[in-house]
């Protein structure tokens, strides 16, 4: 499905009168609208927390939780949303009080159905202005958030290239590279860049979530599916209605996932968590990984169905020891960015700088730079101001290393720790992130460094 080719605008009715309900319903069905009904205030809002609708009408008197609640919950979930009162003849005052909290228009009963399909159909253009309206301020923004990937190298060129003619169709786009290159920044320039750009761009992290839970995160679920799912929950599939989902670390999906996500990408529909109900998606996805998932595919840890679907555009991100031509005008974007605008830095920390191999990529790049905006002792940078990793110019090695033991022996725990240590450091201690570089599951890191009294410097006492 292109861009352009948007479903119907999808339509809530909330009201206890079951006859009247229905009339709404059939009245705005016969304009084309995608009408879903509630016959509660409580039921409204879990449906809209289900169903996103772009426009709810709704009653002001009802059992339970009014017309009014309702509207407050709403505006408060989604501020963006048209919602038109329903209020008796002769009971106006409590509707313009309802316009005033936020509503866009009362209709009265009994309703002329000309009347209601004209305010509806006002509501949903003034809907669609504003959005627009949204979209225009974005847009002046537009350079300013592509240049939050800056370079000036060949291989960023290419990557800006595929970026611009890719962005505005809905080809799924599979983004490589090592930790820390900017993979993220670069889903969101394709949302940017598309017609997509004023629905929601939703991110998740596949690694970051338990795996007992990553189905229900992305898939949403029903109440009492499982233990503690108390209330309906919607996923990050349909949070993305109309926009873009990006999938960070997509290699770390468990296999039993994998089945369902392709169906989501085949078939445009999802199946939430111990649900029935088939929903259609209008959702681009974007999906990232800094594993090899060719291997994985090998190994059968990854569906190669799945990596198909998900590479129809393949974008790899050059790590930064490969582009050092960018590093200067990288150090001069994140000092800007802390503040460091009048700070200078010395041709010869630039060239130090270029000399190292920045195993964190862009993100280690920013992390110095921001350190020695902190520590400065005056205006210029010099290269005894930098790290001593980064003076000591190591670039790390493509080989693998070569490992001398003394003479009167090693002890293997000494040296697994220090591993252990190494790839904290090279990670930021960032814990997943060295999980991943030493190819272990991050609860095993925490054993090791529990066993080895191993901590992050900024807790050390």
């Amino acid at each position: 499905m292109m861009a352009e080719e948007r479903q119907p605008a999808r339509v809530l009715i909330v009201d206890d009168d079951v006859s009247l309900r229905r009339v709404l319903e059939y009245n705005l069905q016969e304009e084309g609208y995608d009408v879903i009904t509630a016959g509660s205030g409580e039921e409204g809002l879990r449906l809209f927390d289900e169903r996103s609708p772009a426009l709810v009408v709704t009653d002001l008197k009802m059992p339970g939780m009014g017309g009014f609640r309702l509207l407050q919950e709403i505006k408060g979930r989604s501020p963006d949303t048209a919602v038109i009162v329903i209020t008796a003849f002769g009971a106006v005052e409590t509707a313009v009080d309802a316009m005033k909290a936020g509503a866009y228009d009362y209709i009265t009963k009994p309703f002329n159905r000309d009347a209601l399909k004209l305010t509806v159909k006002k509501a949903l253009e003034m809907l669609g202005l504003s959005r627009e309206n949204r979209r225009l301020r974005e847009a002046l923004t537009e350079r300013e958030d592509y240049r939050s990937i800056v370079g000036i190298s060949r291989r960023m060129e290419e990557v800006f290239r595929v970026v611009d003619r890719v962005a505005d169709t809905d080809a799924t786009v599979l983004i490589t590279g090592e930790s820390g290159t900017g993979k993220e920044l670069v889903a969101r320039a394709v949302h940017t860049r598309s017609s997509r750009r004023a629905a929601p761009f939703v991110a998740v992290n596949c690694a970051a979530i338990p795996r007992d839970l990553l189905e229900s995160e992305l898939f949403g679920h029903v109440k009492g599916s499982f233990t503690g799912a108390v209330r309906d929950k919607a996923g990050k599939f349909q949070q993305a209605e109309g926009g873009t989902l990006f999938l960070d670390e997509v290699g770390e999906l468990p296999v039993e996932l994998q089945s369902k996500l392709l169906r989501a990408l085949q078939e445009k529909e999802v199946q939430q968590v111990g649900g029935t109900e088939v929903r259609k998606l209008d959702v681009r996805v974007v999906a990232a990984t800094n594993a090899d998932l060719e291997q994985a595919i090998e190994e059968g840890r990854f569906r190669e169905d799945l990596y198909y679907r998900l590479s129809v555009i393949p974008i790899h991100l050059p790590p930064l020891r490969e582009r050092k031509e960018d590093i200067p005008l990288l150090v001069r974007h994140f000092a800007a960015r802390h503040g460091g605008d009048r700070v200078a830095f010395a041709p010869e920390t630039l060239e130090v700088m270029a000399d190292y191999g920045w195993p964190g990529n862009v993100r280690e790049l920013e992390n110095t730079v921001e350190r020695l905006l902190i520590m400065r002792c005056s205006d210029t940078i010099t290269p005894a101001d930098l790290p001593d990793k980064v003076r000591s110019r190591r670039a790390p090695s493509t080989e693998c290393p070569v490992i001398s033991l003394p003479d009167e022996g090693y002890s293997l725990e000494q040296l697994e720790r220090e591993i252990v240590v190494e790839a904290l450091e090279r990670n930021n201690w960032n814990q997943s992130s060295a999980a991943r570089f030493l190819r272990i599951p991050r609860h095993t890191l925490i054993y090791r460094m529990e066993k080895y009294q191993i901590t992050a410097p900024e807790r050390k006492k």
